[in-house]
Protein backbone atom coordinates (compact mmCIF):
# COMPACT_ATOMS: atom_id res chain seq x y z
CA UNK A 1 0.00 0.00 0.00
CA UNK A 2 2.91 2.21 0.23
CA UNK A 3 5.22 3.01 2.78
CA UNK A 4 3.51 6.68 3.48
CA UNK A 5 0.25 5.31 3.57
CA UNK A 6 1.84 2.11 5.62
CA UNK A 7 3.44 4.30 8.35
CA UNK A 8 0.50 6.55 8.74
CA UNK A 9 -1.80 3.36 9.35
CA UNK A 10 0.40 1.95 11.52
CA UNK A 11 0.73 4.78 14.26
CA UNK A 12 -2.47 5.96 14.06
CA UNK A 13 -3.76 2.25 14.94
CA UNK A 14 -1.31 2.96 17.61
CA UNK A 15 -3.01 6.07 19.07
CA UNK A 16 -5.96 4.56 19.20
CA UNK A 17 -5.55 1.67 20.58
CA UNK A 18 -3.76 3.61 23.39
CA UNK A 19 -6.44 6.48 23.68
CA UNK A 20 -8.67 2.89 24.20
CA UNK A 21 -5.82 1.93 27.06
CA UNK A 22 -6.45 5.60 28.61
CA UNK A 23 -9.92 4.56 29.05
CA UNK A 24 -9.75 1.30 30.26
CA UNK A 25 -7.48 2.22 32.94
CA UNK A 26 -9.31 5.10 34.56
CA UNK A 27 -11.64 3.40 36.31
CA UNK A 28 -8.77 1.29 37.98
CA UNK A 29 -6.48 4.43 38.71
CA UNK A 30 -9.45 5.31 40.74
CA UNK A 31 -10.26 2.10 42.89
CA UNK A 32 -6.13 2.23 43.31
CA UNK A 33 -6.48 6.00 44.82
CA UNK A 34 -9.24 4.70 47.22
CA UNK A 35 -8.42 5.07 50.93
CA UNK A 36 -9.05 1.46 51.44
CA UNK A 37 -8.86 1.56 56.01
CA UNK A 38 -11.73 3.95 55.79
CA UNK A 39 -14.08 2.19 53.72
CA UNK A 40 -16.99 1.18 55.46
CA UNK A 41 -18.92 -2.42 54.27
CA UNK A 42 -21.22 -0.92 52.26
CA UNK A 43 -18.92 0.90 50.58
CA UNK A 44 -16.68 -1.94 50.03
CA UNK A 45 -19.70 -3.93 48.41
CA UNK A 46 -20.35 -0.81 46.26
CA UNK A 47 -17.08 -0.10 44.83
CA UNK A 48 -17.04 -4.21 44.20
CA UNK A 49 -20.23 -4.63 42.61
CA UNK A 50 -19.73 -1.49 40.18
CA UNK A 51 -15.60 -2.34 39.35
CA UNK A 52 -15.61 -6.08 38.88
CA UNK A 53 -15.69 -6.18 35.21
CA UNK A 54 -12.97 -4.26 35.03
CA UNK A 55 -10.49 -5.30 37.31
CA UNK A 56 -7.75 -7.97 36.51
CA UNK A 57 -8.86 -11.69 36.33
CA UNK A 58 -7.19 -12.98 39.35
CA UNK A 59 -9.25 -10.47 41.38
CA UNK A 60 -12.15 -11.19 39.82
CA UNK A 61 -12.34 -14.68 40.22
CA UNK A 62 -10.88 -14.01 44.15
CA UNK A 63 -14.12 -11.88 44.59
CA UNK A 64 -16.57 -14.07 42.63
CA UNK A 65 -16.06 -16.52 45.11
CA UNK A 66 -17.90 -14.67 47.90
CA UNK A 67 -21.96 -14.80 47.84
CA UNK A 68 -21.68 -11.83 50.32
CA UNK A 69 -20.04 -9.33 52.24
CA UNK A 70 -21.60 -10.16 55.80
CA UNK A 71 -18.89 -10.33 58.40
CA UNK A 72 -15.63 -8.74 59.66
CA UNK A 73 -13.55 -11.74 58.11
CA UNK A 74 -15.08 -11.11 54.33
CA UNK A 75 -14.74 -7.45 54.39
CA UNK A 76 -11.13 -8.23 55.52
CA UNK A 77 -10.41 -10.65 52.56
CA UNK A 78 -11.86 -8.30 50.14
CA UNK A 79 -10.00 -5.31 51.77
CA UNK A 80 -7.10 -7.19 50.73
CA UNK A 81 -8.17 -7.78 47.25
CA UNK A 82 -8.42 -4.38 46.59
CA UNK A 83 -4.84 -3.51 48.23
CA UNK A 84 -3.05 -6.15 45.97
CA UNK A 85 -4.73 -4.39 43.38
CA UNK A 86 -3.49 -1.11 44.57
CA UNK A 87 0.22 -2.68 44.72
CA UNK A 88 -0.04 -3.59 40.95
CA UNK A 89 -0.61 -0.48 39.76
CA UNK A 90 2.77 0.22 38.44
CA UNK A 91 2.31 -2.75 35.94
CA UNK A 92 -0.84 -0.55 34.95
CA UNK A 93 1.32 2.27 32.82
CA UNK A 94 -0.35 5.21 31.45
CA UNK A 95 0.13 5.58 28.00
CA UNK A 96 0.46 9.26 25.84
CA UNK A 97 -1.23 9.73 22.79
CA UNK A 98 1.93 8.42 20.70
CA UNK A 99 4.72 6.35 21.30
CA UNK A 100 7.34 8.00 23.62
CA UNK A 101 10.23 6.62 21.36
CA UNK A 102 8.22 8.22 17.93
CA UNK A 103 7.87 11.64 19.82
CA UNK A 104 11.47 11.81 20.26
CA UNK A 105 12.21 11.07 16.54
CA UNK A 106 9.53 13.16 15.26
CA UNK A 107 11.54 16.21 17.56
CA UNK A 108 14.92 15.29 16.43
CA UNK A 109 14.56 14.58 12.69
CA UNK A 110 12.20 17.74 12.41
CA UNK A 111 15.02 20.21 10.61
CA UNK A 112 15.47 16.82 8.09
CA UNK A 113 11.54 16.13 7.91
CA UNK A 114 11.30 19.95 6.76
CA UNK A 115 14.58 19.51 4.61
CA UNK A 116 13.70 16.65 2.28
CA UNK A 117 9.36 16.12 2.45
CA UNK A 118 8.81 19.93 1.67
CA UNK A 119 11.09 19.82 -0.76
CA UNK A 120 9.05 17.03 -2.26
CA UNK A 121 5.62 18.47 -1.57
CA UNK A 122 7.43 21.86 -3.14
CA UNK A 123 8.35 20.42 -6.69
CA UNK A 124 4.64 18.75 -6.89
CA UNK A 125 3.37 22.25 -6.65
CA UNK A 126 5.13 23.39 -9.74
CA UNK A 127 5.39 20.28 -11.88
CA UNK A 128 1.39 19.49 -12.86
CA UNK A 129 3.00 16.53 -14.83
CA UNK A 130 6.46 15.07 -14.57
CA UNK A 131 9.44 15.15 -17.01
CA UNK A 132 13.11 14.52 -17.40
CA UNK A 133 13.48 18.33 -15.27
CA UNK A 134 11.20 16.32 -12.62
CA UNK A 135 13.67 13.77 -12.47
CA UNK A 136 16.88 15.56 -12.35
CA UNK A 137 14.96 17.98 -9.12
CA UNK A 138 14.27 14.64 -7.52
CA UNK A 139 18.13 13.54 -7.74
CA UNK A 140 19.51 17.02 -6.20
CA UNK A 141 16.56 16.80 -3.11
CA UNK A 142 18.37 13.14 -2.03
CA UNK A 143 21.71 14.71 -2.77
CA UNK A 144 21.10 17.97 -0.66
CA UNK A 145 19.48 15.06 1.66
CA UNK A 146 22.70 13.40 1.65
CA UNK A 147 21.95 10.06 0.59
CA UNK A 148 24.84 10.22 -1.58
CA UNK A 149 25.57 10.96 -5.52
CA UNK A 150 25.38 7.11 -6.67
CA UNK A 151 22.77 5.69 -4.27
CA UNK A 152 20.65 8.92 -5.35
CA UNK A 153 21.70 8.43 -9.42
CA UNK A 154 20.26 4.70 -8.89
CA UNK A 155 17.22 5.36 -6.79
CA UNK A 156 16.04 8.20 -9.34
CA UNK A 157 16.65 6.27 -12.12
CA UNK A 158 14.81 2.88 -10.83
CA UNK A 159 12.20 5.09 -9.70
CA UNK A 160 12.31 6.48 -13.54
CA UNK A 161 12.20 3.13 -14.97
CA UNK A 162 8.96 2.24 -12.57
CA UNK A 163 6.82 4.48 -13.91
CA UNK A 164 7.12 4.09 -17.42
CA UNK A 165 6.16 0.28 -16.43
CA UNK A 166 3.26 1.66 -14.78
CA UNK A 167 2.08 4.98 -16.78
CA UNK A 168 2.57 7.47 -13.88
CA UNK A 169 3.33 10.76 -14.51
CA UNK A 170 1.72 12.52 -11.58
CA UNK A 171 4.46 14.47 -9.53
CA UNK A 172 2.74 12.47 -5.88
CA UNK A 173 2.44 9.10 -7.56
CA UNK A 174 6.34 9.31 -8.61
CA UNK A 175 7.49 10.74 -4.69
CA UNK A 176 5.52 7.61 -3.19
CA UNK A 177 7.34 5.86 -5.83
CA UNK A 178 10.72 7.33 -4.68
CA UNK A 179 10.15 7.05 -1.01
CA UNK A 180 9.23 3.33 -1.59
CA UNK A 181 12.30 2.89 -3.45
CA UNK A 182 14.56 4.34 -0.73
CA UNK A 183 13.31 2.51 1.77
CA UNK A 184 12.05 -0.75 0.99
CA UNK A 185 15.59 -2.62 0.37
CA UNK A 186 16.96 -1.08 3.64
CA UNK A 187 13.83 -2.35 5.83
CA UNK A 188 14.46 -6.06 4.48
CA UNK A 189 17.92 -5.55 5.49
CA UNK A 190 17.42 -4.40 8.67
CA UNK A 191 15.00 -7.09 9.50
CA UNK A 192 15.71 -8.92 12.92
CA UNK A 193 18.59 -7.12 13.63
CA UNK A 194 20.41 -6.28 16.76
CA UNK A 195 20.47 -2.55 18.08
CA UNK A 196 21.02 -2.91 21.98
CA UNK A 197 24.41 -4.80 23.49
CA UNK A 198 23.96 -8.44 24.22
CA UNK A 199 25.32 -8.61 27.42
CA UNK A 200 27.67 -11.31 28.43
CA UNK A 201 25.89 -13.80 31.23
CA UNK A 202 29.55 -14.73 32.98
CA UNK A 203 31.83 -11.94 32.44
CA UNK A 204 32.42 -7.70 31.80
CA UNK A 205 30.98 -6.86 28.39
CA UNK A 206 33.26 -4.27 26.83
CA UNK A 207 32.45 -2.02 24.20
CA UNK A 208 35.53 0.07 22.33
CA UNK A 209 34.37 3.33 21.26
CA UNK A 210 36.18 5.13 18.46
CA UNK A 211 35.44 8.27 15.98
CA UNK A 212 37.35 11.17 14.93
CA UNK A 213 37.66 14.09 17.68
CA UNK A 214 34.66 16.33 17.02
CA UNK A 215 31.82 14.12 16.31
CA UNK A 216 30.22 14.00 20.59
CA UNK A 217 32.52 10.72 21.10
CA UNK A 218 32.37 11.63 24.92
CA UNK A 219 29.55 12.98 25.32
CA UNK A 220 27.71 9.36 23.70
CA UNK A 221 30.00 7.69 26.04
CA UNK A 222 27.91 9.10 29.01
CA UNK A 223 24.48 8.84 27.24
CA UNK A 224 25.14 4.72 26.96
CA UNK A 225 26.80 4.71 30.08
CA UNK A 226 23.49 6.32 32.15
CA UNK A 227 21.19 4.22 29.37
CA UNK A 228 22.74 0.98 31.04
CA UNK A 229 23.49 2.55 34.39
CA UNK A 230 19.48 2.75 34.39
CA UNK A 231 18.70 -0.55 33.27
CA UNK A 232 20.29 -1.68 36.54
CA UNK A 233 24.17 -2.42 35.14
CA UNK A 234 27.38 -1.79 36.70
CA UNK A 235 29.45 0.55 34.88
CA UNK A 236 33.17 1.18 34.35
CA UNK A 237 34.85 3.75 31.89
CA UNK A 238 38.41 3.85 30.50
CA UNK A 239 39.46 7.04 29.65
CA UNK A 240 41.48 5.61 26.76
CA UNK A 241 41.59 9.13 24.79
CA UNK A 242 44.89 9.48 26.69
CA UNK A 243 46.36 12.15 24.58
CA UNK A 244 43.81 14.64 23.14
CA UNK A 245 43.83 17.69 25.91
CA UNK A 246 40.77 17.87 28.29
CA UNK A 247 39.79 14.15 27.15
CA UNK A 248 40.35 12.43 30.21
CA UNK A 249 38.63 15.43 32.66
CA UNK A 250 35.66 15.77 30.02
CA UNK A 251 34.89 12.13 30.43
CA UNK A 252 35.52 12.29 34.33
CA UNK A 253 32.90 15.25 34.72
CA UNK A 254 30.54 13.29 32.94
CA UNK A 255 31.03 10.13 35.40
CA UNK A 256 30.71 11.57 38.47
CA UNK A 257 27.07 13.35 37.23
CA UNK A 258 26.27 10.04 36.18
CA UNK A 259 27.53 8.17 39.03
CA UNK A 260 29.79 5.33 37.53
CA UNK A 261 33.18 4.69 37.96
CA UNK A 262 36.17 5.68 35.38
CA UNK A 263 39.74 4.59 35.27
CA UNK A 264 42.29 7.09 33.51
CA UNK A 265 45.90 7.58 33.20
CA UNK A 266 48.22 10.21 32.98
CA UNK A 267 48.07 12.86 29.36
CA UNK A 268 49.99 10.85 26.96
CA UNK A 269 50.36 7.15 28.52
CA UNK A 270 49.81 4.46 26.81
CA UNK A 271 45.82 3.31 26.76
CA UNK A 272 47.46 0.08 26.40
CA UNK A 273 48.27 -0.18 29.79
CA UNK A 274 45.00 1.50 31.07
CA UNK A 275 43.36 -1.02 28.96
CA UNK A 276 44.74 -3.76 31.25
CA UNK A 277 44.43 -1.88 34.15
CA UNK A 278 40.66 -1.36 33.47
CA UNK A 279 39.19 -4.84 32.15
CA UNK A 280 41.38 -6.23 35.35
CA UNK A 281 39.42 -4.06 37.70
CA UNK A 282 36.19 -5.25 35.61
CA UNK A 283 36.80 -8.82 35.84
CA UNK A 284 37.86 -8.58 38.82
CA UNK A 285 35.02 -6.70 40.91
CA UNK A 286 32.24 -8.08 38.62
CA UNK A 287 31.14 -5.21 36.17
CA UNK A 288 28.76 -5.76 33.65
CA UNK A 289 29.95 -3.03 31.31
CA UNK A 290 33.19 -1.42 30.36
CA UNK A 291 32.74 1.05 27.76
CA UNK A 292 36.78 2.05 26.63
CA UNK A 293 37.33 5.27 25.02
CA UNK A 294 39.84 5.92 21.97
CA UNK A 295 41.97 8.70 20.60
CA UNK A 296 40.42 10.15 17.72
CA UNK A 297 43.02 11.33 15.30
CA UNK A 298 43.10 10.17 11.49
CA UNK A 299 45.93 11.68 10.42
CA UNK A 300 47.85 8.79 9.47
CA UNK A 301 45.90 5.37 9.16
CA UNK A 302 48.67 3.13 9.90
CA UNK A 303 49.21 4.77 13.31
CA UNK A 304 45.35 4.25 13.96
CA UNK A 305 45.66 0.65 13.30
CA UNK A 306 48.55 0.00 15.22
CA UNK A 307 47.31 1.63 17.94
CA UNK A 308 43.75 -0.16 18.23
CA UNK A 309 45.36 -3.66 17.22
CA UNK A 310 47.56 -3.13 19.97
CA UNK A 311 44.42 -1.94 22.88
CA UNK A 312 42.55 -5.30 21.24
CA UNK A 313 45.21 -7.57 22.08
CA UNK A 314 45.61 -6.47 25.16
CA UNK A 315 42.02 -6.71 25.86
CA UNK A 316 41.52 -9.87 24.65
CA UNK A 317 44.55 -11.32 26.70
CA UNK A 318 42.48 -10.78 29.67
CA UNK A 319 39.24 -11.30 28.40
CA UNK A 320 39.43 -13.42 25.71
CA UNK A 321 37.25 -12.71 22.50
CA UNK A 322 36.66 -8.91 23.78
CA UNK A 323 35.86 -6.11 22.05
CA UNK A 324 32.53 -7.90 22.35
CA UNK A 325 31.45 -4.83 20.27
CA UNK A 326 33.02 -1.30 18.44
CA UNK A 327 30.88 1.22 17.72
CA UNK A 328 31.97 4.45 15.45
CA UNK A 329 30.43 7.79 16.50
CA UNK A 330 29.44 9.82 13.13
CA UNK A 331 28.70 13.48 13.71
CA UNK A 332 25.14 13.63 10.81
CA UNK A 333 26.12 17.42 10.59
CA UNK A 334 29.09 16.20 8.58
CA UNK A 335 27.20 14.38 5.95
CA UNK A 336 29.43 12.57 3.23
CA UNK A 337 32.83 12.81 5.41
CA UNK A 338 31.27 10.71 8.01
CA UNK A 339 30.63 8.39 5.82
CA UNK A 340 34.36 8.49 4.34
CA UNK A 341 35.75 8.67 7.82
CA UNK A 342 33.38 4.93 8.63
CA UNK A 343 35.20 3.59 5.56
CA UNK A 344 38.64 4.24 7.26
CA UNK A 345 37.66 3.31 10.68
CA UNK A 346 36.52 -0.13 8.98
CA UNK A 347 39.34 -0.81 7.23
CA UNK A 348 41.14 -0.11 10.22
CA UNK A 349 39.08 -2.70 12.65
CA UNK A 350 35.59 -4.35 12.28
CA UNK A 351 32.67 -2.32 13.09
CA UNK A 352 30.01 -3.68 15.12
CA UNK A 353 27.62 -1.03 15.07
CA UNK A 354 27.16 2.99 14.26
CA UNK A 355 26.07 5.73 16.26
CA UNK A 356 24.72 8.84 14.65
CA UNK A 357 24.81 11.78 17.13
CA UNK A 358 23.48 15.76 16.45
CA UNK A 359 20.61 14.51 14.45
CA UNK A 360 18.25 17.29 15.62
CA UNK A 361 20.73 19.88 14.13
CA UNK A 362 20.94 18.80 10.38
CA UNK A 363 18.42 18.65 7.68
CA UNK A 364 20.24 16.32 6.35
CA UNK A 365 18.66 12.48 7.43
CA UNK A 366 19.89 10.71 4.61
CA UNK A 367 23.18 9.44 5.71
CA UNK A 368 21.80 6.79 7.29
CA UNK A 369 20.58 5.46 3.76
CA UNK A 370 24.04 6.56 2.41
CA UNK A 371 26.14 4.52 5.34
CA UNK A 372 24.00 1.55 4.65
CA UNK A 373 24.37 1.64 0.96
CA UNK A 374 28.15 2.17 1.60
CA UNK A 375 29.65 -0.09 4.06
CA UNK A 376 26.23 -2.41 4.86
CA UNK A 377 27.06 -1.61 8.93
CA UNK A 378 23.51 -1.33 10.88
CA UNK A 379 22.93 2.09 12.71
CA UNK A 380 22.94 0.92 16.42
CA UNK A 381 21.73 4.08 18.28
CA UNK A 382 20.80 7.64 16.86
CA UNK A 383 21.38 10.98 19.30
CA UNK A 384 17.84 13.05 18.70
CA UNK A 385 18.84 16.10 21.30
CA UNK A 386 21.35 17.12 23.98
CA UNK A 387 19.83 15.98 26.98
CA UNK A 388 21.47 13.00 28.49
CA UNK A 389 17.84 10.48 27.53
CA UNK A 390 17.83 11.73 24.04
CA UNK A 391 20.47 8.90 22.44
CA UNK A 392 17.61 6.33 21.52
CA UNK A 393 17.89 2.70 20.19
CA UNK A 394 17.73 2.83 16.57
CA UNK A 395 13.88 2.07 15.56
CA UNK A 396 13.54 1.94 11.89
CA UNK A 397 9.58 2.81 11.68
CA UNK A 398 10.14 6.10 14.22
CA UNK A 399 13.15 6.87 12.29
CA UNK A 400 11.11 6.64 8.98
CA UNK A 401 7.83 8.05 10.50
CA UNK A 402 9.66 10.92 11.63
CA UNK A 403 11.90 12.23 8.44
CA UNK A 404 8.82 11.04 6.05
CA UNK A 405 5.56 12.28 8.22
CA UNK A 406 6.94 14.04 11.35
CA UNK A 407 4.20 16.10 13.02
CA UNK A 408 1.39 16.06 10.08
CA UNK A 409 -0.94 13.66 12.29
Amino acid sequence: MGLLNFLKNKFSKKDKQETSKQEENKSEREISNLNIENLKQEDISKVLEQSLDKLPKETKREIESEDKVNSNQEISEQKSSLEAFKEDEPSLVTQTSRDEVTRAYVKGLKKSNKGFMFKLKKLTSIFKHVDESYFEELEQILIEADVGVELSLNLVDKTKKLAKINNLTNPTQINELLIDEMFTSYQKEETNLPKDIEFQKDRPTVLLVVGVNGVGKTTTIAKLAKRYKDQGKKVLLVAGDTFRAGAVEQLTIWANRIGVSILVGKQGSDPSSLCYDGLTKAKNENYDLVIVDTAGRLQNKANLMDELAKMKRVMSKVIPSTPDETFLIIDANTGQNGVEQARVFKEVTPISGIVITKMDGTSKGGIILAIRDKLGIPVRFIGLGEGLDDLKEFDLDSYLYGLLIGEEL
